[in-house]
């Protein structure tokens, strides 16, 4: 075995959720390995709001000089400044100069200067296409963290596929017909299922064009980290294989966390009990509110940190929520309305308001791996991000899909068609509807979707205890990049 130090960059997307998973996979590989450094390469805006308001900067410092971060910018200017979903192409092709020209700040931290050695392996968001060919050029290894849903993967790899047999672009409007070109999702795969980018199809989009080259340098890396567990998706893992023999599914990462941080308690001192890795501030107060109601009782409602939604949308969402006479904890993360800055211009009647405050709480942002583990959550009405989706299957908690963007679309028809844990929302709006699917989740149909989604989080538990698959996939992942069972890209033939 290699006994030289390995000294690896994680480098994720500059946004909350693969930043969060991302932490977690740094946090794992140092605490079960002696020999490994990480610096984490992130923007100036991430920094600064991680340490502002993220539990992970004093985590990670029980790690000493194994971890760093490093910063870079993001081409948005002052990270005072937010950072919004349409900015995402402009900050990717940004740091994507950044790593491929000569000087560039991001080449100079991936070359290993001012480390304390060189550079043996990089782990970089599977968005990041340009990654392939900076590790060839510097000689190092690359592996991919696919930080959305495999199911959203696969249908990214599969549109080269699509478009040669004519399922894109959508030949009418019919967004309810079946695609048949994408293995493994025959049966069930909607024109409306697939990524958003999809429904306006045009390859000279240059969100499209992200897309394309993540497809296109796909097979390239030496290996793929994905959040999932064998048993999530078994058909979808299998069709994926071909293309990338070196497939570590590690997940759910925060629950393998949690499961190898129990393991090695003995050996670790002052570890908090929460994992956050927010970018935002976290009101704990909720819980204060959710200890005082019966159990399964409250609808637990977040879009996330990118989504944005109308005026409109937030009326029928509220009419929805009171209308359904269920108890529900609101996240309504600050400007995550396109246009209406205050609730004074919603035009909400008393009684509206009433109903909220005798059954409702609005918060601004919560720590949501702990309120979706907490006893008086019965369901979950999300936006479908990937982490969203993990961690209500870990909580066992059913939920109601609206999803927005990306691989939002596919996670939604998963969860109600192939797991059957909950509802799929998409493209609906109205109040009525929301209101229907609030009472069939957490009344009429409570007990059959909380069976399944309870059968579902048994197996996600099974998969990170000792001996299963992601529990082995985690080892195996950590034992090649220690022993270098692969050749660097710069080496390859």
């Amino acid at each position: 075995m290699d006994t030289q130090t390995k000294n690896i960059v994680i480098f994720p997307l500059p946004i909350q959720g693969p930043v969060n998973c991302m932490l977690k996979l740094a946090e794992l590989i140092l605490t079960l390995t002696q020999r490994t450094t990480i610096t984490f390469l992130t923007t100036h805006f991430i920094h600064h709001h991680l340490h502002l308001h993220s539990s992970a900067p004093s985590r990670l410092t029980r790690f000493g000089p194994r971890f760093r971060f490093e910063t870079v910018s993001d081409g948005l200017g002052s990270y005072e400044n937010p950072r919004e979903g349409h900015q995402l192409v402009g900050m990717t092709n940004h740091l994507g100069t950044q790593a491929q020209e000569a000087g560039g700040r991001v080449r100079e931290i991936l070359m290993g200067n001012g480390s304390d050695g060189r550079v043996t392996c990089v782990i970089a968001d599977g968005f990041f296409w340009f990654m392939v060919d900076v590790a060839k050029e510097i000689g190092v290894a690359l592996f991919y963290f696919e930080t959305v849903s495999p199911c959203g993967l696969w249908t990214y790899l599969c549109v080269p596929h699509m478009v040669r047999a004519g399922d894109l672009p959508f030949p009418d409007g019919n967004l309810d017909e079946l695609i048949t070109s994408v293995p493994g999702m025959e049966t069930y795969l909607r024109r409306r299922d697939l990524p958003s980018f999809c429904r306006d199809y045009d390859p000279n989009n240059p969100s499209v064009q992200l897309f394309l080259k993540e497809a296109e340098h796909y097979s390239r890396a030496q290996g793929h980290i994905l959040n999932t567990f064998d048993d999530l998706e078994p058909e979808l893992l299998s069709q994926m294989r071909p293309s990338s023999p070196n497939l570590y599914t590690v997940g759910p990462l925060h629950l393998n966390l949690v499961t190898r941080l129990g393991r090695e308690s003995s050996k670790i001192t002052n570890l908090p009990f929460s994992f956050s890795n927010s970018l935002w501030q976290e009101d704990r107060t909720c819980f204060t509110w959710l200890d005082s109601l019966p159990n399964r009782s409250v609808l637990f409602v977040s879009i996330g940190s990118l989504a944005l939604m109308t005026k409109d949308q937030l009326v029928e969402f509220w009419h929805g929520l009171v209308d359904s006479e269920t108890r529900f904890l609101w996240v309504r993360r600050p400007n995550s309305v396109i246009d209406c800055p205050d609730d004074d211009q919603l035009d909400l009647s008393e009684e509206i308001l009433e109903a909220t405050r005798e059954r409702g709480c609005i918060v601004r942002w919560v720590p949501q791996e702990e309120v979706l583990a907490h006893r008086a959550i019965g369901g979950f009405l999300t936006h479908s991000g990937w982490n969203s989706t993990l961690e209500s299957v870990i909580a066992g908690v059913p939920m109601i899909c609206y999803p927005f963007f990306v691989d939002q679309q596919v996670n939604s028809r998963l969860v109600s068609e192939v797991w059957k844990i909950g509802l799929d929302m998409k493209d609906t709006c109205s109040r009525v509807v929301i209101q229907a699917m609030i009472k069939d989740l957490m009344g009429t149909r409570k007990d059959e979707f909380s069976r399944r989604a309870e059968d579902l989080a048994k197996l996600a538990a099974k998969a990170v205890g000792e001996g299963g698959s992601s529990y082995d996939n985690l080892n195996r992942l950590i034992e090649d990049i220690e022993c270098m069972r692969f050749s660097k890209l710069g080496n390859a033939p």
